[in-house]
């Protein structure tokens, strides 16, 4: 099991004490039975410093996303990614360390709302962030929207800026879980981006080395997430809480609905801007919520204010004051990027080209498929279909309406930036088919379908 007196702020380069055997590994595996202690460690210090290729880790890890890892075997995979690298710890700091993580949504900006909230709040948040793995777009991916955004940040700068900010959001470090940066890059090119065990492990290694004491995971659950049933969701959340829980954290995992996008923008830049609407008091109610609700969990479970009520309260202060929005402001500038340019001429802005997708009928807006909404975007530019792609940060779609809505026909159902009109042209079809409209006013789906503790 995980245990919270690992070593920390040093690259910790374990050698490996034996040689594994790949092949092996990859039929026990294929079988379907348990690896023995240590052969997992073995394999992945192996692949890590490159004893190992790429094409028998893939072997194995399709192995696993076909017939998954056990309890233990989880835990053993999640700490020896975690002691592949570096580790924080935060013991002079005067506040709690908290940390939130998004199993990937489509238009999921919640970090960016929550991470300066919640430092607004009196809590520090040392944030590793990722790129898009799978359909969705990685909070990098939005962050580099921003001119001059500093997304690799080193040891002391990070440091520093969390002393003194409160809050940072950056790339992973070639020796931060460099075991995992490696897997993870390999897990989007080979189909195995969707397994429980293989993102439960990788999320967590990363939560339990950056030192956070109070963990919030939000687990999505429908068509524009990696589990798109509600049963795969709670599998994933109990799976993320067991493992911190384990290692001495306080762990809440609410498990959130994506059938539809989060709030209105799709799209990095797009994406950008609605989070800065949000924190300036602008936001669509549904990010509002969620974004608050989680803020008020990282409050609650750090002890800052112990009530619920309490918590909710502080969160609403610091987002209606904009002081959410002042602290975001002083981290984009602490890490080199230019908001007032971005606000100037943000990437969207300056596209050739945007369409109106208009509704065919009277009615009310029944259905807004996510995963339909996320492929659009992808298409135009936005999304990646190999690890070394770019992608555009301009691109994206805006949504006008959202289920329940009641719309006439030719009203503006969502609007397309494209890069040229043709590209716009051709994601129309499938845009609009993503809407459904009806006579019936549908009852809306509850956003948080179920929440999960841990208990230390």
């Amino acid at each position: 099991m995980l245990t919270r007196n690992f070593r920390t702020d040093q690259s910790i380069g374990r050698m490996h004490s034996e040689t594994p055997d790949p092949v092996g590994l990859i039929e026990t595996k294929k079988l379907g039975r348990s690896h023995a202690a240590g052969e997992i460690r073995s394999l992945i210090d192996s692949f890590a410093c490159g004893d190992v290729p790429d094409y028998q880790m893939a072997a194995w890890l399709m192995a696993v996303r076909l017939n998954g890892l056990d309890e233990v075997e989880t835990a053993d995979y999640t700490t020896a990614l975690l002691e592949s690298g570096r580790t924080y710890a935060w013991d002079d700091l005067d506040r709690p360390v908290v940390d939130k993580h998004s199993s990937g949504g489509v238009g999921d900006k919640t970090s960016l709302v929550v991470v300066p909230l919640a430092a607004a709040c009196g809590l520090a948040v040392p944030k590793i962030s990722g790129r898009g793995l799978g359909l969705t777009g990685g909070t990098l991916d939005k962050l580099d929207a921003i001119p001059g955004m500093r997304l690799q940040l080193g040891e002391r700068e990070f440091k520093d800026q969390i002393r003194t900010v409160g809050a940072a959001i950056v790339a992973q470090s070639s020796d931060f879980v460099p075991a995992d940066g490696k897997t993870y890059a390999l897990r989007e090119v080979t189909s195995t981006a969707d397994s429980i065990s293989l993102i439960a492990a990788s999320i967590m290694c990363k939560k339990l080395a950056t030192g956070a004491d109070t963990i919030v995971l939000d687990v999505k659950a429908g068509s524009g997430a990696f589990m798109t049933d509600l049963k795969s969701a709670r599998t994933l959340a109990r799976a993320m809480v067991q493992i911190g829980t384990a290692a001495g954290r306080n762990v809440r995992a609410f498990v959130t609905e994506m059938n539809t996008p989060l709030g209105a923008a799709v799209g990095h830049s797009l994406e950008v801007s609605e989070a800065l609407d949000t924190l300036r008091g602008d936001g669509p109610a549904d990010l509002v919520e969620l974004s608050l609700t989680l803020v008020a969990a990282l409050i609650r479970d750090s002890g800052l204010r112990s009530a619920p009520r309490a918590a909710r309260n502080l969160a609403d202060k610091m987002l209606s004051t904009g002081a959410g929005y002042a602290k975001m402001k002083e981290m984009i500038a602490a890490q080199g990027g230019d908001l007032a340019a971005f606000q100037r001429s943000p990437a969207h802005a300056s596209l050739a080209a945007r369409k109106i997708v208009a509704a065919p009928a009277d009615g009310y807006v029944s259905r807004l498929d996510a995963r339909a909404t996320v492929l659009v975007v992808r298409r135009l530019g936005g999304g990646r279909f190999k690890k070394s792609d770019d992608v555009d940060p301009g691109v994206g779609v805006r949504l006008e309406k959202k289920i329940g809505d009641r719309v006439k026909r030719g009203d503006a159902l969502a609007e397309i930036y494209a890069p040229d009109a043709a590209s716009a042209d051709r994601a129309t079809g499938p845009l609009l088919d993503a809407f459904e409209i009806t006579e019936a006013k549908p009852r809306p789906a509850p956003l948080i379908l179920d929440q999960i503790v841990g208990a230390t």
